[in-house]
């Protein structure tokens, strides 16, 4: 099995993603920055994973984001 050090994403799961950037920034902000209806109309958690594992191409800007936040809080 091949490892992926140089992914920052492996390992993680869509949850802790979405959780940890909800923590951060907040629904307000995180549908701002990422127009979809998840983050700002009823948001939770569960409705957030249901549509971002459905849509790739959300999952991919919410993805880019987790990354952006990775670089601001590293230790």
């Amino acid at each position: 099995m091949e490892t992926q050090k140089n992914n920052p994403l492996h390992g993680i799961k869509l949850e802790q993603i979405v959780t940890d950037l909800q923590a951060y920034y907040g629904w307000e902000y995180l549908g701002y920055n990422i127009k979809i209806k998840c983050f700002t109309d009823n948001p939770t958690i569960k409705s957030s994973l249901k549509f971002l594992r459905r849509m790739p191409w959300a999952r991919t800007k919410v993805e880019n984001l987790y990354l952006e936040y990775l670089k601001k809080n590293k230790k």
